[in-house]
């Protein structure tokens, strides 16, 4: 038995901090690393990091070392080896080939301009119309292969958004498992690292709240078993866009790390003392753990936070 399944028999959280290799942390990510990392540390549980890199072509040379050095540098500490999804295009083929014999999944020739016109889910994707769903029209080879997703609503209790309710039939149709170009999409990669590791608690920005319902339906089907989730507010610029390299979010790799892990206790509500910002980063973290409170994050799917925008 390895060591995160000690953890999870012991009833003890497996958390984990998953960031894309697409730039250097901004506040934002600091704000989610320090939330998914005390939720687990302060109950006494693992932390695990995992480099979201199965979007090859978004991956930036370099990034994800300047990730590692960052978080090093901010007194993060992680339980186990870095797990990098480019390294586990097996276990998401495995996956997705029990998916297939089960009959859930389906070829799509569609193309993304043949979607253009659909109706928007609640991220932003297109809804699928189902176009493919009986069969290939004539002429057509499948493209990408999607999840047939039954009606019905999927709901869970997220410790800090409450309640969440979706039909992801209705919202997002029958989603892609296996992209056209051949990568596998993230709902399935990151289902299956999860589950793989053993993660108990999932606490992440709320910028990937309304993923979680296709999340929860791959993991039904695949017979995992649905984690905790907690997403936090993510950070806004004062313009209230998401904080990101989309919006010119700064870069904190050469910030103070006491100010910057102190600015991001107090934008989760756990209102650290003012001291905090001149103590060394071992008594920093010691009165993060010991302090922290997953009530006190703010109740919402954004917060200013235009200092670091």
């Amino acid at each position: 038995m390895n060591s995160h399944e000690l953890a999870a028999g012991a009833g003890l959280p497996v958390g984990r901090f998953a960031p894309s290799p697409t730039g250097p942390l901004h506040f934002g990510s600091i704000v989610a690393a320090v939330g998914s990392c005390l939720a687990a540390r302060a109950a006494g549980g693992r932390w695990l990091l995992r480099i979201e890199d199965v979007d090859t072509p978004r991956s930036v040379p370099g990034a994800a070392d300047g990730i590692l050095r960052t978080l090093a540098r901010f007194g993060f500490e992680w339980d186990g080896p870095v797990v990098w999804q480019s390294a586990r295009t097996l276990a998401y083929e495995a996956a997705f080939e029990r998916l297939r014999a089960a009959g859930r999944v389906f070829g799509c020739a569609c193309t993304r301009k043949e979607m253009a016109d659909s109706a928007l889910a609640r991220d932003g994707t297109r809804r699928y119309p189902g176009t493919c769903r009986d069969g290939l029209p004539a002429g057509r080879e499948a493209r990408a292969w999607r999840l047939r997703v039954a009606p019905g609503v999927v709901s869970f209790d997220d410790a800090v958004q409450g309640p969440v309710e979706e039909d992801v039939a209705a919202d997002v149709g029958d989603f892609v498992l296996l992209r056209a170009d051949g990568l596998f999409a993230y709902q399935l990669a990151v289902v299956v690292d999860d589950a793989e590791a053993g993660v108990t608690d999932v606490v992440r920005g709320a910028d990937l709240l309304d993923s979680t319902p296709r999340q929860i339906l791959l993991q039904r089907a695949l017979g995992y078993p649905t984690p905790r989730y907690a997403h936090l507010p993510v950070a806004g610029n004062a313009a209230g866009e998401k904080l990101s390299k989309q919006t010119l979010a700064r870069a904190v790799e050469d910030a103070r790390p006491q100010q910057v892990l102190a600015d991001a206790l107090d934008f989760l509500g756990q209102a650290p003392p003012d001291g905090l910002v001149d103590a060394s980063l071992d008594a920093l973290w010691a009165w993060a753990r010991a302090s922290w409170s997953m009530d006190r994050v703010p109740r919402q799917r954004l917060v200013p936070a235009p200092r670091y925008g």
